[in-house]
């Protein structure tokens, strides 16, 4: 099992600089990643930093850390322009973008702020759906044409292809206890992180989610499980059959604790 931090762009973490400074912190103490919340708001007024843009900043600060963003809600986004945002994001990287997707939630609203947004769980789903299928057509390097439920391409090839084969890393949102549709999502997918809405994940949870989603899928490839929470649960999570474990830190957290943390480094084997 590989150890992550996983923190919000925002609040404590709201300079980039600081956020930049920690990923290099983080590297140097040996963790293996590095992923952030993607949000436009929160229930308070606090300080924001773009999720895509400080990981962009992160890919040229460090050398071997796994990156990306758990997890971005593609319905709010067009697929088109994150299929290109991402491609530039893994070459940046040399080769270590993990993006992680989702419908996105409205608690403290990001959709229901602002016009033109996907209004219904519905909606979004049909949306992420769309967007999944767009980001892997146009990331093959083909000519591409497709007429989803919401989206649709015509006729575009996409150069150059990510660095990493066969693909980037997608990585699925999912609620717990997993439904029909996000277990499906996630079959088609390279890894799930399932979340607990009203209570934290136990490993039985998380080994009765990864029994729906192998049991759905076709693909040979591996396939990661990634969790988040205390290190102290972290053993418990790896005889799980978790392959990622990201140690989570809040919005407020104090600065002097997050460092201290940080510089622990990932717990023991």
């Amino acid at each position: 099992m590989r150890h992550a931090l996983y923190l919000p762009p925002f609040g404590t973490f709201g300079d980039v600089n600081f956020l930049l400074d920690l990923a290099g912190e983080a590297e140097q103490a040996g963790w293996d990643g590095f992923f952030m919340w993607d949000h436009l708001l929160f229930e308070d007024d606090v300080p924001f930093v773009d999720a895509w843009v400080a990981l962009a900043g992160i890919a040229v600060t460090t050398t071997r850390m796994r990156l990306g963003p758990l997890v971005t809600p593609i319905p709010r986004r067009r697929p088109w322009k994150v299929a290109r945002e991402a491609v530039t994001l893994d070459h940046l990287s040399g080769g270590r973008l993990v993006l992680g997707v989702g419908l996105g939630i409205d608690f403290w609203r990001e959709f229901s702020a602002f016009s033109g947004e996907a209004r219904s769980d519905l909606e979004r789903a049909e949306l992420l759906d769309d967007g999944i299928e767009i980001l892997l057509r146009l990331w093959s390097g083909e000519p591409v044409s497709y007429a989803g439920a919401r989206s649709s391409v015509d006729g575009v090839r996409f150069l150059p292809q990510p660095l990493q084969r066969p693909r980037i890393p997608i990585w699925s949102a999912a609620l717990a206890p997993l439904r029909r549709g996000p277990a499906r999502r996630a079959a088609r997918c390279d890894g799930v992180m399932p979340f607990g809405p009203e209570r934290p994940l136990t490993p039985d949870d998380v080994r009765s989610i990864v029994a729906e989603i192998l049991g759905q899928r076709v693909s040979e490839e591996s396939f990661d499980v990634c969790v988040h929470g205390g290190r102290e649960q972290a053993a418990d999570f790896a005889a799980a059959g978790v392959t990622w474990y990201c140690e989570s830190f809040l919005p407020d957290q104090p600065i002097e604790d997050v460092r201290r943390r940080v510089a622990q480094g990932p717990p023991a084997a």
